[in-house]
């Protein structure tokens, strides 16, 4: 079937680069790139270092693995096991020479925005130990605020001239990507760079339309694609009250009117939001469309010209920072995986089952496999085998049937060997089951997924664990979920949190009690579009682990203001230490003390604005300093403990200079 689609411009008209390199798991022994060409490249790994003479790395074989994913679109997946280790705490300049036409050229030749000022080369430092770690999550293009990653790059420039204050990585725990919720001028981008570039087509089973092409050009792909998407009832009450009377579909999302459905949309979208290039091929018009529409487009376009603005600097943090990853909802869809009833009605519907298994598959090729490259040899092979016919278009058998594959993988999960161990827990594959009701909210995880946590945790010292829901979250708001759940209503306020399962929950609480468990956790969060610390102890032991629950969100995102607000003060009365309503929740043994925004008003204990987190660690593996540095460009917030804070008000006179500290965020 010939595309209706504009045939892509001649390859000698794109530049060699569309992304990348992101700096993704670099150990002294293997260092492990991602980016993406409009040509198979031959490329060469030049590292240069102080007390060494440079190394320069052909990129050939397992080394580097070309992926084509359109006409003129290859996946370079750089994968460097070194004979010679790399010195840790050291600064290391690389380069990617780019070899055509019998010449080599640098970085600071095609891509030079990702050099900061007076850098030949861009460059990474190895730390002995995990000393200090930004985090984030929740990174919505066309949300109304600056870009988080644009933050940390500008923390990154400030620290040129002490490259030991540099942090050991950048941690992404969750909605990397909005699959579910996507501007219209973005999805015109989309499909406008699907066009340049020639990504591939498919045909799509059990929908609508018969294929990408139709659905490219169907009156409802723009701001109307919840009339495409698969649906089952729901309580015809509620939805009248919540959703205007319009069915809930199974993409949960109240977002969903342009839900990305195909995997060139998905692998477009990747492109677009980690690297300014391909921006720069397209030239996107804004459709036809009725009023409300329209006006909505361009309150869109607005915030997405400003996110644009900043993709340079994004992308230079990426190519500086190494960079670990872990799915949460949104990377796929809303409310993935919640409950039981959710999984039968999704995977047993062929639209439904593509819809999901497309946004997995651009995940494993854009984050998973950077993770942990070895767990992803098999896949990888599976996709090289993709049939693609003449028309462009993949072979949907064989889609489907990598997708099945995808949907029974179990090693999303991972772990660093560091100091101390950084272990990244998957919360949405592996996931508790309720038999009895299958419409309530699944544990995060299963007992076998729990028990295989435990044992990669006895007898370590100290541990950072990632797991993109808190594990310690605001009681109220956990209450408010409860309560639509047991109403039967889990999907009206996506009620995900560790405590909704109690087996999971119990599970989880009783690894942190465990006899041989570390003496110190760190668990770092996101999810929820705010931003906390909690110091969390054993009631009644003193020898207990020491556990900080550190959650910062969005890095594009926040959390609405006046309801955040009101969450937050009556939290504070309802679960005060006092109160007997403590008594009633999963964690009562365990004595939860909220830190202290120092930048927020009086008894604030949630901080809402986009920007990124940052941990500084002890020897020891403890938090010394939590931040979270603003998006806006404001003082960094610190979290502090309540006693610190009354210290640094206190009128005398190292209390004022204690105060003025804390009021700059800094050490």
């Amino acid at each position: 079937m010939p595309t209706d689609l504009p045939r892509p411009p001649d390859t000698c008209a794109l530049p060699p680069v569309l992304a990348g390199p992101l700096l993704r798991r670099l150990t002294p022994q293997r260092l492990v790139l991602w980016l993406v060409g409009s040509r198979p490249l031959r490329l060469s790994l030049q590292l240069v270092f102080a007390g060494s003479q440079p190394r320069l790395i052909a990129l050939d074989g397992a080394r580097c693995r070309r992926l084509r994913i359109g006409a003129h679109a290859w996946l370079h997946l750089l994968d460097v096991a070194l004979d010679e280790p790399l010195p840790t705490d050291t600064p290391i300049e690389y380069d990617l020479l780019l070899e055509e036409d019998g010449r080599q050229r640098g970085i600071a030749d095609w891509a030079p925005h990702l050099l900061y000022e007076g850098a030949k080369r861009p460059d990474f430092l190895l730390k002995s130990r995990l000393d200090n770690l930004l985090h984030g999550s929740c990174r919505k293009p066309h949300f109304p605020s600056a870009d988080g990653l644009a933050r940390a790059d500008a923390l990154l420039a400030g620290l040129r001239e002490r490259p030991q204050a540099r942090p050991a990585l950048l941690m992404l725990s969750g909605d990397q990507i909005y699959a579910d919720d996507v501007a219209g001028p973005m999805l015109v981008a989309i499909h406008a760079l699907i066009r340049r570039l020639g990504l591939y087509g498919e045909a799509l089973e059990g929908a609508l339309v018969a294929d990408s092409d139709a659905l490219y050009a169907h009156p409802a792909t723009y701001y109307r694609r919840e009339d495409l998407l698969p649906a089952f009832t729901s309580n015809a009450a509620l939805r009248e009250r919540f959703f205007g009377g319009v069915e809930k579909p199974i993409f949960t999302s109240a977002s969903a009117h342009n839900h990305l459905i195909t995997l060139g949309e998905v692998l477009a979208m990747y492109l677009l939001v980690w690297s300014p290039v391909p921006w720069t091929l397209i030239r996107p018009q804004p459709p036809a469309l009725e009023a409300p529409c329209g006006e909505r487009y361009a309150e869109e376009q607005a915030a997405l010209d400003e996110f644009r603005a900043q993709l340079p600097q994004a992308a230079r943090a990426l190519a500086h920072l190494p960079s670990l990853m872990i799915f949460d909802d949104h990377d796929i869809t809303d409310d993935w995986n919640l409950s039981a009833h959710w999984e039968e009605t999704a995977y047993g519907h062929p639209f439904s089952r593509r819809i999901v298994g497309n946004a997995l598959l651009a995940y494993a090729l854009c984050q998973g496999w950077g993770n942990d490259p070895d767990a992803f040899a098999g896949l990888l092979g599976q996709v090289e085998a993709l049939p693609v016919d003449a028309d462009n278009r993949l072979d949907g058998r064989a889609q489907d049937r990598l997708i099945g594959e995808l949907l029974r993988f179990r090693n999303w999960h991972y772990r660093l060997p560091t100091t101390p161990a950084l272990i990244v827990l998957d919360t949405r594959t592996r996931r508790w089951r309720s038999e009895s009701h299958p419409s309530r909210p699944s544990g995060l995880m299963d007992w076998e997924a729990l028990c295989e946590l435990q044992q990669e945790l006895l007898d370590e010292q100290a541990a950072v664990i990632v797991s993109p829901a808190p594990i310690f979250g605001v009681k109220l708001i956990e209450a408010v979920q409860r309560l639509f759940t047991l109403a039967g209503h889990a999907l009206l306020v996506d009620a995900e949190n560790w405590m909704a399962h109690r087996g999971a929950a119990q599970v989880i609480l009783n690894i942190f009690r465990h006899s041989r468990s570390p003496a110190s956790y760190l668990i770092l969060s996101g999810d929820v579009h705010y931003s906390f610390a909690y110091d969390v102890q054993i009631r009644h032991r003193e020898r207990g682990p020491r556990i900080w629950q550190v959650t910062s969100s969005g890095i594009k995102n926040q959390f609405p203001a006046c309801l955040l607000e009101s969450f937050d003060r009556l939290n504070r009365w309802l679960y005060a230490p006092w109160s007997p309503l403590n008594w009633l929740t999963k964690r009562r043994r365990m004595e939860v003390v909220p830190r202290i925004p120092h930048r927020g008003r009086r008894g604030e204990r949630l901080w809402n604005g986009a920007g990124i987190g940052q941990v500084l660690l002890d020897a020891l593996g403890r938090p010394t300093a939590i931040l979270q540095h603003n998006a806006d460009g404001s003082a960094p917030t610190r979290f502090v403990r309540p006693a610190e804070l009354r210290r640094a008000a206190a009128p005398a006179e190292t209390g004022e200079a204690e105060l003025a500290r804390l009021r700059r965020g800094t050490e």
